[in-house]
């Protein structure tokens, strides 16, 4: 994988009901680090939605020293958080964190990590997750990762990056469209359907050694990919016998199962987490709406019913929310439904939105839009309070996926 030349910097808006004050003081010794740990670990808290930083310049502190809690109560922080980068004989880096309940007095524990240069932003992720997880009950998803395609002048890119969309490597490059790229459950593999031999063909990517194997080439068009929680399985949408219907296939390729039998164009398959449902987008109805139906097929019952186009269905983690884009207007939105309720909220203000997908605690939503007239990739709360841009330089962005959580 090549880096990619593009930084992505972190720009949060909106204010949420309940944040939680956090001070995350400088880290000994990141003057002469490569990263600056505390201001990623910030961000990434930012972002969440969760957390507002409150003012630590000016502090030298580190894991091993006790703070002044009472000071910090008057610079009204709930907690804190103190560490040390500091460069090993061998090249790399020691980092260790300890965090404070400033309300409480208590030490609420930390960690170290030992990495090499290019692995400091992921060490400050993992900080940022413990202190996600310590203070708020959930697991933190600032350690996963997010794919995304570029398109700069005539060449298309598949970058895999970390969550905030920085330190992004190319995983494959192609004169080519490359579209809708998956995620597998347990983040070794990527589908995607490429283009280089003319017309759509889904391939499965092997994202740690860049092998990839063509699953699905058959005559017409191969297209939208999406793993089965399982891993061993792919829905596929297939226009080999006629129309564009739903097919489920093994991920290493062979022969597919017709799913759908329908006049219409089925596609966009998206399994549930448990795997035993496929939410999918078809216009049976005269025109683009959300269905469901068994994982082995079955009949479809209709799942959206306001607005007459909708489509780009991505159901979270914990079974509770449908997220798709919806036209309203002529403008194409963001728009996210709590499943058990039917209750539908639009949550941005932007105008052309595209391809939501749920971070892996359900908590954000990655999608891609257009801010000031330039593409972008937007992370946002499910409530669409607290939004950050994490827009790069290299062309149109499009067609992100969250990927989930890393095994440690």
């Amino acid at each position: 994988m090549i880096p990619a030349l593009a930084q992505f910097r972190v720009e949060v808006s909106g204010v949420g009901v309940t944040q939680l004050p956090i001070a995350i003081a400088p880290f000994r010794g990141e003057e002469s680090s490569p990263q600056k740990i505390s201001a990623i670990v910030l961000a990434d808290l930012e972002r969440s939605g969760q957390f507002r930083g409150v003012d630590a310049s000016g502090q030298a502190l580190d894991e091993g020293s006790r703070p002044d809690l009472s000071f910090w109560r008057q610079r009204t922080a709930d907690s804190l958080a103190v560490g040390s980068v500091t460069r090993l004989a061998d090249g790399r880096f020691d980092v260790r964190f300890r965090l404070w309940d400033v309300v409480r007095g208590q030490d609420l524990g930390g960690q170290s990590y030992t990495v090499p240069q290019g692995d400091l932003r992921l060490a400050s992720h993992r900080i940022a997750d413990y202190i996600y997880e310590k203070l708020t009950g959930e697991k933190g998803i600032f350690s996963t990762r997010i794919a995304y395609v570029t398109k700069g002048g005539s060449r298309y890119t598949l970058w895999v990056a970390d969550s905030d969309g920085e330190n992004a490597q190319a995983a494959l490059a192609s004169p080519e469209p490359i579209i809708s790229p998956r995620w597998s459950s347990n983040g070794s593999q990527l589908a995607y359907v490429s283009f280089e031999s003319r017309k759509p063909v889904v391939y499965v990517h092997n994202v740690a050694s860049g092998q990839r194997r063509l699953v699905a080439n058959f005559r017409g068009s191969n297209s939208a990919p999406a793993w089965a929680p399982d891993g061993s399985t792919l829905a596929v949408t297939l226009s080999r016998d006629g129309g564009s219907q739903l097919y489920t296939i093994s991920s290493s390729g062979g022969e597919p199962r017709r799913l759908t039998q329908s006049n219409s164009i089925d596609t966009e398959p998206v399994f549930s987490a448990d795997g035993g449902t496929i939410y999918f987008v078809s216009d049976r109805g005269g025109a683009p709406q959300i269905y469901k139906m068994g994982a082995g097929g079955g009949n479809p019952t209709r799942v959206t019913f306001s607005g007459t186009y909708n489509i780009s269905p991505s159901i979270s983690g914990d079974g509770r929310w449908l997220a798709y884009i919806s036209r309203v207007g002529g403008a194409f939105k963001l728009h996210v439904m709590e499943l058990a309720t039917g209750n539908v909220q639009a949550i941005t203000d932007t105008t052309a939105d595209e391809r939501p997908s749920f971070a892996p605690n359900s908590k954000l939503i990655v999608y891609a839009t257009k801010l000031q007239g330039r593409e972008a990739l937007m992370t946002t709360t499910l409530d669409g309070k607290i939004k950050a841009r994490l827009a790069g330089q290299a062309g149109d962005i499009r067609e992100p996926d969250w990927g989930p959580f890393q095994k440690q």
